[in-house]
């Protein structure tokens, strides 16, 4: 009797589960790592009798740093929704289509059940195409607002 670890059909979901979990640790030891660099430098630059200002403008501050790779701009974050809807309403209706042809070319209607698989990542993009819509919409009313009040 084989062993239940053996089996493909539990085999293929742990390992992706383990492809996910190694990506978020090996992410987390590299900024760690990029982090204890910085200082390693700083403190080099600090032995060899370098000024705080000079080291700051050298390396660059953390912060700095930091807020340039993690901010993004509300136009980008729109722009990223809203590709992240047309990807999946479109891998959706790749899904769908694939079945129905599928189903067309070998005559069998039991395929016709995996084209339901297409409409959950249709359903996914439609979510987040709305997602998009709503706050493109409270953004026009915000700036409507601060219009409002500076000119009052």
């Amino acid at each position: 009797m084989e062993s239940m670890l053996m089996n493909p059909a539990v085999m293929i979901p742990l390992g992706a589960f383990a492809v996910a979990i190694v990506a978020i640790v090996s992410g987390a030891f590299s900024q760690a790592h990029s982090r204890r660099l910085k200082a390693e430098q700083r403190m080099a630059l600090l032995a060899r009798g370098v000024p705080p200002l000079e080291i700051e403008a050298i390396l660059g501050s953390v912060r700095e740093d930091e807020e340039q790779r993690s901010v993004a701009t509300y136009a980008e974050k729109l722009a990223n929704t809203r590709t992240t809807a047309l990807i999946l309403m479109s891998s959706g209706i790749g899904i769908a289509s694939f079945f129905f042809l599928l189903a067309f070319i070998l005559g069998a209607k039991p395929i016709l059940c995996g084209a339901a698989a297409g409409a959950i990542p249709f359903a996914i993009g439609v979510g987040f195409l709305t997602d998009y819509n709503l706050r493109k919409q409270e953004r026009a009313q915000g700036d409507g607002a601060e219009t409002g009040k500076m000119l009052g």
